[in-house]
């Protein structure tokens, strides 16, 4: 049975909000994971201590509907009555480099914790605000037990303010949260967290975050080979009837997707890709745009939570943005988003697609 295609840029998704809070949630990816299904390495003692101080702060928020009860926020931070545990803090952050199970562990606390919540990335949530306005995020948020966000960015000090702001709305309301970082490997501290940037960018609410330090390597790329290279355009038809056959398929020119990304919100992205099997690109080129460049990061960080293989022609996937960018204040998302992209077209170049 040959695919199904169907094209990305034919695709303008409309959300309402709660369509748009019902997505705030681990993706397929980490949909079933657990602290049981974390496997620490030996080596690294730091990943096991982070597995039980996580499981603590999973002890210490409260049930549904204790949101903004108790007093103010310094009344909960040093024993008031919102039902934490004595000396715990409000919130807790993960660091370490890319791939050492980061996503998991806070996916794993998402599930651990009862009541209304809510888990996404940084991205994710700056797109909510520019979708609902910020009084509306708030007052939605607000709602949650908890509030996980994966990826926290320290390179855009507009969106850093306004996280921070939403993040101390949230802690006022007595919203329990749990963030991670995205540091690079070999940057900010040989890539540890930084805590005198965290401090200046977020300010005092740096104090009441517990940060946890993840040591290892990067597990998507333990043994596997470099970007695989791209195949000829004109094999691309072949090998989309072999390793998609009687799948859903979303077929692009990349120029023309690249370009579509641009009309449509981010916060839509999600969607966008919905009920597909895979993705075909076809004439992929090196993006020299900096704003289709970040939107790109977006759909690459979405395309990877929903492990959606990725077939291509045209420029491998480590040089799809400028060697300006993979050196400039955003170098940690393009690097991200290289690495994701890597793994899935490893993935549609395999049986398993």
């Amino acid at each position: 049975m040959s695919p199904q295609f169907q094209r990305l840029v034919d695709r303008r998704p409309a959300l309402s909000a709660d369509e748009l809070l019902d997505g705030f949630r681990p993706s397929e990816r980490f949909g079933e994971v657990s602290f049981d299904t974390y496997r620490p390495d030996p080596a690294q003692p730091s990943q096991a201590q982070a597995v039980a101080e996580l499981q603590r702060f999973a002890g210490s928020v409260s049930g549904p509907g204790s949101g903004g009860k108790g007093g103010g926020f310094f009344s909960r931070m040093f024993g008031g009555s919102s039902g934490a545990a004595k000396g715990s803090k409000q919130g807790i952050y993960l660091d370490g480099g890319f791939g050492v199970g980061k996503t998991h562990l806070l996916a794993s606390l998402w599930h651990a914790v009862p009541g209304p919540k809510a888990f996404g990335t940084f991205v994710e949530y700056t797109n909510l605000v520019g979708a609902l306005t910020f009084p509306k995020t708030v007052q939605a948020l607000s709602q949650y037990t908890l509030v996980c966000i994966d990826e926290f960015e320290l390179d855009d000090p507009g969106d850093t303010v306004l996280m921070s702001r939403l993040m101390r709305e949230l802690s006022d309301a007595g919203v329990k949260l749990a963030a991670t970082s995205n540091t690079l490997p070999g940057s900010l501290g040989e890539g540890r967290f930084a805590a005198a940037d965290f401090q200046r960018e977020i300010q005092v609410l740096a104090d009441q975050f517990e940060v946890l330090r993840i040591d290892g390597e990067d597990f998507r790329h333990r043994g596997l080979p470099e970007a695989p290279a791209s195949i000829a355009d004109e094999a691309i038809e072949a090998t989309v009837e072999q390793r998609f056959d009687g799948k859903v398929v979303a077929m692009d020119e990349f120029s023309e997707l690249v370009e579509h990304l641009s009309v449509v919100h981010p916060s839509r992205y999600r969607h966008l890709i919905k009920d597909l099997d895979g993705i075909v690109w076809r004439n992929v080129h090196t993006v020299d745009q900096q704003a289709l460049a970040l939107r790109l990061v977006v759909l690459a960080d979405r395309l990877y939570d929903r492990d959606l293989p990725i077939v291509a022609s045209g420029t491998s996937f480590d040089e799809v943005f400028t060697p300006e960018m993979m050196a400039g204040g955003y170098q940690k998302k393009y690097y991200r988003a290289v690495s994701r992209l890597t793994a899935l077209a490893r993935e549609g170049m395999s049986d398993r697609a």
